[in-house]
């Protein structure tokens, strides 16, 4: 009996056991653990799509911008172009032309009095000799109008040699920049190129400007002359009318006419 027992017992442990390791399996749980892993995978491969897409985007992107500075240049890069450094020194030159005060400051009567022009003219002299043999002493004060304008033909044959140093300075640097220019490869350089040839053409153009300046300072200082030699020819006039009108009226004063009868003696028989 008591092996009857135990028996039963071991069957029912073993039936017991049996069952608890079973697996409950529920179809519709497991089909929407699926659809969600599913989804979850449609999802990242969206991501990456558009990671890549992106991507693709970037580099086209990128090319095309290589592809732009390929054609147009990068402008930060350009600096070494012909004409640009003579450009800025022209423009920063100052030139050799002085001022029509300037001019009138510096001119003295000695040196209109030793003045030839490199032989062309007689020299005048600081003295001469009178017809006795007396060596007289010029007023150099008197031919300061004279020097003036000895002045300002100094200034524009000064002028005139720097302008024209500058000009073949300015010509080369437009030959050679036009030169560049034909020869450029990107937008860029050419509008650079571009710039600086307009500039040397302003410049070069300026310079004519500065001959003109130094022309008119000499033919001002000319007619300032002339118009002062008018001046004194009409003060020395008024003054000689003055002094003949006073010489008529001293000569009156001291010729008074006789107011009386003439006599005249009369003949004795």
């Amino acid at each position: 009996m008591k092996h009857i027992l135990v028996l039963i017992t071991v069957t029912l442990l073993c039936a017991t056991s049996s069952h608890a390791q079973y697996v409950v399996y529920d179809p519709t749980m497991n089909v929407q653990q699926i659809l969600d892993e599913a989804q979850s995978i449609a999802k990242y491969v969206q991501m990456i799509n558009n990671q890549v897409q992106q991507i693709n985007t970037l580099s086209s992107q990128l090319q095309q911008l290589q592809q732009y500075n390929a054609a147009f240049g990068t402008p930060a890069q350009i600096l070494n172009l012909a004409g640009f450094t003579g450009l800025i020194s022209d423009l920063q030159d100052t030139g050799v032309g002085q001022t029509l005060g300037q001019l009138e400051n510096l001119s003295q009567g000695i040196n209109a009095l030793e003045y030839d022009a490199n032989g062309l003219y007689h020299n005048v002299g600081v003295t001469f000799t009178t017809p006795d043999g007396a060596s007289v002493a010029r007023t150099a004060g008197l031919y300061r109008p004279f020097a003036a304008v000895n002045e300002t033909t100094r200034n524009f044959s000064n002028v005139y040699a720097d302008v024209v140093s500058r000009r073949d300075s300015l010509r080369q640097d437009i030959a050679v920049t036009t030169e560049q220019l034909r020869n450029a490869t990107t937008a860029s350089e050419v509008q650079k190129l571009t710039g600086i040839l307009i500039g040397l053409n302003s410049e070069l153009s300026a310079t004519d400007k500065e001959l003109d300046h130094a022309m008119s300072v000499s033919v001002v200082q000319n007619a300032e002359n002339q118009n002062d030699q008018a001046k004194q020819e009409q003060a020395r006039l008024e003054e000689q009318q003055a002094e003949f009108t006073e010489g008529i009226q001293k000569y009156n004063n001291t010729m008074q006419l006789s107011t009386e009868a003439a006599q005249f003696p009369e003949n004795n028989p």
